[in-house]
């Protein structure tokens, strides 16, 4: 770890402080570039923009550009680390945009006393960007901050600890599910953790047929008996009944998905799952438990982390810059479950076919297919900027 801790903090120091820069994307080498660039030639695209506000596409990088935003009030898995030190996630966030799929990024860390203020931050420099990537921004104000975005902006909106989440989740688990033999339809699916990941996990997997879906957060199962629900878990919890911890519901369950903490899972909780059980341990940097002591108990799961020294990574950064870069192809005004379910099946499938060869030496592997432990595509398989974003465009124009 002391090894890690200095790698790291030299990468992001040396040979310059921090991970992005900004660079012309004309030349600017003579005296009648800069005539162009700037005054007297500049005046001619503002004319033109002040004129009709959607040649701002045309003219200027508007269309390529978003912004990654935050409050830094849930920082990976650090917690309420503030906005100054949340600067080098979402700068990080920058470059996978920028790798991935070629967009533009500024990172913009919020100093803000509530949601409004913060909410109000951001229709105020909306005008920028082409697209909104809220980042770490603790719940439940989370859900209220995406919210009023969305009915104030006409450019889409995306919370992506919420729905990149979700999204790479139902990806994985149609995978899964067919690999065990079980099908959404009928699967008994149990949470643990019901924040802002949670929450929107369980809801786009019941948009996709999932029926049989049980949330269990710190005080317990969520059922409709309790008074501490809120908007965004109400419709998810269940009719009140003698289970009440997640002891109590793990029996003969299909599906564990772990969004909540360290060890939050008892292994002795895997034993009563039912046959071919699935087994999801998204917390970071240390699952709900761990695939040696998951393994040792079943020689029959099928599991995945949020880890990349662990098959099947569960990982965001298969999500946004594809869903994005689709969106602003499309020039859509916002980010619809269609296009969020459309890049599930376009990831699921990806899976499903022969790994390339760069892939494999990418990851440092002599081969690599669909199964148990292969059920989500590569970050670096470059077919996803294809596949991915031109599901999400088909479907954003589909609308």
């Amino acid at each position: 770890m002391d090894d890690l801790k200095k790698r790291a903090l030299d990468y992001h120091q040396f040979p310059i402080p921090g991970k992005l820069s900004v660079e012309s994307s004309k030349p600017c080498a003579t005296q009648d570039d800069l005539s162009l660039a700037y005054t007297p030639g500049v005046a001619e695209p503002v004319r033109e923009i002040n004129a009709d506000p959607a040649n701002a596409y045309k003219y200027t990088n508007k269309g390529n550009l978003v912004a990654v935003i935050t409050d830094g009030t849930a920082v990976l898995g650090l917690g309420n680390m503030g906005a100054l030190a949340s600067k080098p996630v979402m700068e990080g966030k920058a470059v996978l945009f920028k790798r991935f799929a070629g967009i533009d990024v500024f990172d913009i860390e919020v100093n803000a006393a509530t949601p409004d203020e913060f909410i109000q931050t951001v229709v105020n420099i909306a005008p920028t960007f082409g697209g909104i990537n809220l980042e770490d921004i603790a719940a439940p104000h989370c859900f209220y901050i995406e919210n009023e975005l969305k009915k104030r902006l006409d450019i889409p909106v995306f919370h992506d600890d919420q729905h990149g989440t979700a999204v790479i989740v139902a990806a994985a688990l149609l995978n899964a599910i067919e690999l065990q033999g079980k099908t959404l339809a009928t699967a008994k699916i149990v949470f643990l953790g019901a924040g802002a990941a949670g929450c929107s996990c369980a809801k786009l997997l019941k948009l996709m047929g999932a029926t049989n879906i049980t949330m269990v957060d710190r005080t317990g199962v969520l059922d409709t008996s309790r008074a501490d629900l809120h908007d965004n878990n109400r419709e998810l919890a269940v009719k009140p009944s003698s289970n009440k911890t997640l002891t109590d519901v793990m029996p003969q369950a299909d599906v564990f998905i772990g969004v909540s903490a360290k060890n939050a899972l008892d292994a002795s909780l895997i034993k009563g799952m039912a046959k071919n059980p699935i087994i999801f341990a998204l917390a970071n940097p240390d699952p709900e438990v761990l695939p040696s002591v998951a393994h040792a108990i079943r020689d029959d799961i099928l599991m995945a982390t949020g880890r990349s020294d662990f098959p099947n990574q569960v990982n965001n950064a298969l999500c946004f810059p594809y869903l994005f870069r689709g969106a602003l192809d499309a020039k859509a005004t916002k980010i619809t479950e269609k296009m969020k379910i459309a890049a599930a099946h376009a990831l699921s499938e990806l899976a499903r076919e022969p790994v390339p060869a760069d892939v494999l030496q990418a990851y440092n592997l002599k081969s690599l297919e669909f199964g148990r432990d292969y059920i989500i595509p590569k970050p670096f398989d470059r077919r996803l900027l294809a596949r991915v974003s031109g599901a999400v465009a088909k479907a954003a124009k589909e609308n």
